[in-house]
């Protein structure tokens, strides 16, 4: 069975490990938490946990500098961009909302712009973790490094294992399908669906 390569997104370093841009580690963090496993130094400068099915990686360097453990990542286990899904906050989706996309843009992702650079396509699977727009005029790259707020860290465990769900419905059953289950399900700030 071919394995896939799951990245999740963000920064090193506990002074980062609240922040929206760290949404894509979260992620990955439950990940690991269902399979009963721990990341590991890997030499691609990423941690890297494998399972059955998938290797699961945070890359170790800043964000602008993801592209580079993921390409060795690529290389080294033999992964293709077509076993690729990567984890990611999308300031671009409201906060609650989760969204399965293959391709396109970066919309100023440093991370995405990195990933795409060192592949050479943009032709992966991405999961895109919304955390809505900065509020009045504050600037998206300081909201990204900010914590979630109070109001929203109540629903974020739950967004957090939605989120594990849909990367894992990805790799069982494709995007479409995804799509069709998650993409209507948006968490109303308040719990979960109804």
């Amino acid at each position: 069975m071919d394995r896939w390569l799951i990245v999740g997104l963000g920064n090193p370093g506990p002074e980062y490990a609240g922040n929206r841009h760290n949404a894509g580690f979260m992620a990955l963090d439950e990940l690991a938490s269902r399979a009963g496993g721990r990341f590991k130094a890997h030499k691609s400068r990423a941690e890297v946990l494998e399972t059955r099915g998938a290797v699961l990686a945070k890359p170790l360097t800043y964000m602008n500098l993801s592209g580079g453990p993921v390409k060795a990542l690529s290389d080294f286990y033999k992964i293709g961009p077509d076993r690729l899904i990567v984890v990611h906050d999308e300031l671009d989706v409201p906060y609650g909302a989760l969204r399965a996309k293959l391709g396109g843009g970066d919309n100023g992702h440093n991370g995405l712009k990195a990933i795409t650079k060192s592949l050479g396509t943009r032709d992966y699977l991405r999961v895109r973790f919304g955390i809505g727009r900065p509020p009045g005029r504050m600037d998206p790259a300081a909201f990204v490094l900010k914590d979630f707020a109070t109001a929203e860290r109540k629903d974020l465990p739950f967004l957090v294992d939605r989120a594990a769900d849909v990367i894992e419905s990805l790799m069982e059953r494709g995007l479409e399908a995804t799509q069709n289950e998650f993409h209507r399900a948006d968490l109303k700030i308040s719990g979960p669906p109804r």
